[in-house]
């Protein structure tokens, strides 16, 4: 009841002032008439606190959003499923879902009373131009009288993520070079069928099928182990973006960081198509869950673009370059680079010298904020001058074309050498 009381809107507030005047007014110039008006007015809105006070509400929310993951620029839709669950009905019920700014308005809605039991569903759309993961919710929830005197506030602090992948775009098919190479589990070995080797087993890792599950070795150590057993070779090919702060230019989605994640985004995505298994690694090192054995060749990069999703600038002057040293790393390599400067030879020559075939969109971020200093350089000769098969990309050219040139700068290398 207190709550309630606390609850009444400027309309209840409105009511119990003109009720408490009325009185007093009547009181003081002697209309006993008025009087029975202003109690009435008075007590309306304690009757209504009182009402709303005593309710027990036991109200039951789901929430699911369809699909989780979209791309930028993609709608998703909110399922809303609202129940109550006590014996009692609700009165008006306002609803107001909370959402990051990039999402939207927030959605707001009526619903004119729920009987026990009954169940009201809502639906809405969201929308994102900027990639990144974003929690939608938590719901609050305003009860109010049907003369609008009281509103009393509740929450449900459940939320649902919704992950937006930087765009991409559909690539040409072009020559490319050291495809199949293979480390680990798609190592061919020599050996007769049921030596011991056949039977050797690993930690289970995700994607993993759970028909290679060594049941009892899993038994003995205490988690799931699976048989490293033959397998082709695949190919294999690392996806290196250089989101470091010093080599970008400009802000927000008209950035050319922005422009690079996307590029790296639809180069994953076409190498997968193409049978590829596919990670990431940034400035920072190789990403968490954009490994090889997180992917299923040309199936699901779902984990690749979640990672590109929400990765962020990095403010470390120099790459990191301890992922150069594990082994079995080799294969195609396609760089997404930003500025280039004398600084990163060492890195860009180590790079070249890991991967049987090293290839680069280097953009020119100069062309995305004229206004600074230009960081200089031709970053496609620079490369080219390193060993790499390189092309430049600018703000106003077709990713499509430039990767397209890539291929016929790497066709015109091979035929020189």
């Amino acid at each position: 009841m207190r709550e309630a009381l606390a609850s009444l809107t400027v309309r209840g507030r409105a009511f119990l002032a003109a009720g408490v005047t009325a009185i007093a007014c009547a009181i003081v110039t002697g209309h006993p008439t008025i009087v029975r008006v202003g109690v009435l007015v008075g007590l309306l809105p304690i009757l209504a606190a009182a009402w709303i006070g005593r309710s027990r509400y036991r109200l039951a929310l789901v929430r699911t959003v369809h699909p989780q993951l979209v791309s930028a620029g993609q709608p998703s839709r909110v399922d809303l499923t609202l129940t109550n669950e006590a014996r009692t009905p609700t009165g008006v019920l306002l609803l107001e879902d909370q959402l990051p700014y990039v999402l939207g308005t927030r959605p707001r809605f009526v619903l004119d009373g729920i009987g026990q039991g009954w169940r009201r569903h809502v639906t809405y759309q969201v929308r994102s131009d900027v990639r990144g993961h974003f929690e939608i919710g938590p719901m609050t929830v305003r009860v109010t009288d049907p003369f609008g005197l009281v509103e009393l506030g509740r929450a449900f602090h459940t939320t649902v993520g919704l992950t937006v992948t930087p765009r991409t775009v559909a690539l040409p098919t072009i020559p490319l070079g050291g495809a199949w190479t293979g480390s680990g589990d798609n190592r061919p070995r020599a050996f007769a069928t049921g030596s011991a080797e056949d039977v050797t087993v690993r930690e289970y890792r995700r994607g993993d099928d759970l028909r290679r599950v060594h049941w009892r070795s899993s038994a003995r150590v205490g988690e799931l182990m699976v048989r490293r057993e033959e397998q082709p070779w695949q190919s294999r090919a690392t996806v290196y973006l250089d989101n470091r702060l010093v080599a970008h230019r400009g802000q927000g989605i008209a950035s050319s960081l922005e422009s690079a994640v996307s590029v790296a985004a639809s180069i994953a995505v076409h190498l997968s198509q193409r049978g590829y298994l596919v990670r990431l690694v940034t400035a920072a090192g190789e990403q968490r869950g954009a490994a090889w054995h997180a992917h299923s060749s040309g199936v699901d990069v779902a984990p690749l673009l979640e990672a590109l999703a929400v990765v962020q600038v990095d403010h470390t002057p120099h790459p990191d370059a301890g992922w150069l040293a594990e082994p079995g790393h080799g294969g195609l390599l396609v760089a997404v680079l930003g500025g280039i400067t004398d600084s990163d030879n060492g890195f860009l020559r180590r790079l070249q010298h890991q991967a049987a075939t090293a290839m680069a969109v280097a953009l020119d971020v100069d062309a995305w904020a004229p206004h600074l200093p230009a960081l200089g350089g031709d970053g496609p000769a620079a490369l080219g001058a390193l060993g790499w098969q390189a092309v430049g990309l600018g703000p106003r050219d077709r990713l499509e074309v430039a990767w397209q040139s890539l291929g016929r700068v790497g066709t015109r290398q091979r035929v020189g050498t």
